[in-house]
């Protein structure tokens, strides 16, 4: 398979959003933050109640500041890990792991319930929606000592819990910090981590992202989300825009002056108009002119990747500007094509390594709608099996002596008009194989 099991939620950017539940550019105003700058921790991205996002410091692994405490021993129960959504096999599907943190064990129903809120949220979203068939979701609980998390209500308020979450980090208020080192403990119980996200008891809104967080256990940054705060998913939401697409963040700072680098590699930057964009048929010129799901249409709109000048962005306001938007048409294109990154178009219960006869029976399973399958025998195409999921072997012609092994292959396509980019069709296609014994 395609599949690489290649790290998760890299965390990047700093966002200039409008107010959560706004959609209008006008709504959008470049923040007057300056860039981030580098200093020693994690640099995070921290998320104001009105929406905006800048970037702030967190402190590395475990070294925290008071106010907190981290929990004490593990108690019964610690670390349980609970199906969320699981569509198949971890080899075939992109995995998110959701750990909780200030939730005692009287709560863990909760965190759990809170933890498939937030899935929900997640998957509500474009390309989510049509594509959640291709996810795993696992809910690990962290058992605290304390119900709730530092910073809530007010800055003096101290609890004990078992990843340390605690608003104030940094001396913001909304920017949700984590012990990292904790995080990686309980999310290698999961069975397989791509992506990361903290799940705080809290219905205070806040967040964090970190995009320089790198993992043994294959994920790369992690998200933390206010479990009780509806909006909180749009922070996950964004943030995958970044891992999952490999986006860049479609806002500016106001004054940060006119980008003078080379072309960046994010498929929704460039230093190109939309003119030049055709001439040179490069980025999102298959899409120019098109209405975009998150209004307009697509073109090369002054200001992104955090300058005023010198870059462009596919369209006016997607959710790379502001949350509570759509991906644009390039943007959801990226996600389609990340997804792929991870999962696959097609799974079996019946591994490949099994040696089948014609006295068996074989199914596949096809997790997206619309896609084709197509069966092939020694290499050549089986007309009659197209899109069959289900199949009896011994109506298959095998020729040749009893005893021979013949090849089996099913190749599943993602048709999506969604992807127009051919280099990344590529990536949309999958085949698994078996060896067929004839038996009589």
């Amino acid at each position: 398979m395609h599949r690489s099991r290649l790290t998760t939620l890299a965390l990047t950017g700093a966002l200039a959003l409008t107010a959560l539940g706004t959609g209008s550019a006008s709504a959008a105003p470049a923040p007057a933050a300056p860039a981030p700058v580098a200093r020693p921790g994690h640099q995070v991205e921290a998320f104001a109640e009105d929406g905006t996002i800048s970037h702030a410091q967190a402190p590395a692994g475990s070294r925290f500041t008071a106010p907190r405490a981290l929990a004490a021993a593990p108690v019964a129960g610690d670390g349980t890990v609970t199906p969320i959504v699981q569509s198949g096999p971890t080899a075939a599907k992109l995995d998110i792991v959701m750990v909780g943190d200030g939730y005692t064990a009287g709560q863990q129903a909760q965190f759990r319930a809170d933890a498939a809120a937030k899935w929900q949220q997640i998957a509500a979203v474009e390309p989510y929606k049509t594509y959640r068939g291709l996810f795993n979701v696992w809910a690990v609980e962290a058992v605290s000592a304390e119900s709730g998390v530092s910073g809530d209500p007010d800055k003096a308020t101290v609890r004990q819990t078992a990843l340390g979450s605690y608003f104030w980090c940094d001396d913001v208020e909304r920017l949700l910090c984590v012990d990292t080192d904790a995080v990686e403990r309980y999310a290698a119980k999961a069975p397989q981590a791509d992506l990361v996200i903290v799940v705080a008891n809290s219905a205070k809104y806040g967040g964090a992202g970190y995009n320089d967080v790198v993992s043994s256990l294959g994920y790369s940054g992690i998200a933390t989300v206010a479990g009780g705060n509806a909006q909180s998913g749009q922070i996950a939401v964004h943030e995958t825009g970044h891992s999952l697409g490999k986006l860049a963040d479609e806002y500016f700072y106001a004054g940060q002056g006119t980008y003078q680098g080379s072309e960046p590699a994010e498929a929704n930057i460039s230093k190109l108009t939309a003119a030049q964009l055709t001439r040179t048929r490069t980025k999102w010129y298959r899409w120019l002119g098109q209405t975009s799901p998150d209004g307009g249409k697509v073109g090369a709109y002054l200001g992104g990747g955090y300058y005023e000048k010198g870059l462009y962005r596919p369209t006016d306001n997607s959710i790379m500007r502001s949350l509570g938007r759509e991906f644009n048409l390039p943007g959801r294109e990226a996600m389609i094509a990340g997804f792929y990154r991870y999962a696959s178009t097609l799974a079996s219960s019946t591994p490949t390594s099994a040696g089948l006869t014609q006295a068996d029976r074989l199914s596949v399973e096809l997790p997206v709608p619309g896609t084709q399958l197509r069966w092939y025998l020694d290499g050549r195409e089986v007309a009659s099996l197209r899109d069959r999921t289900a199949l009896d072997l011994s109506a298959l012609k095998l020729t040749g002596p009893k005893g021979r092994a013949h090849r089996l292959t099913a190749v599943a396509t993602d048709p999506t008009s969604a992807v127009r980019d051919p280099g990344l069709r590529t990536g949309l296609t999958d085949s698994l194989s078996w060896e067929v014994t004839r038996s009589r």
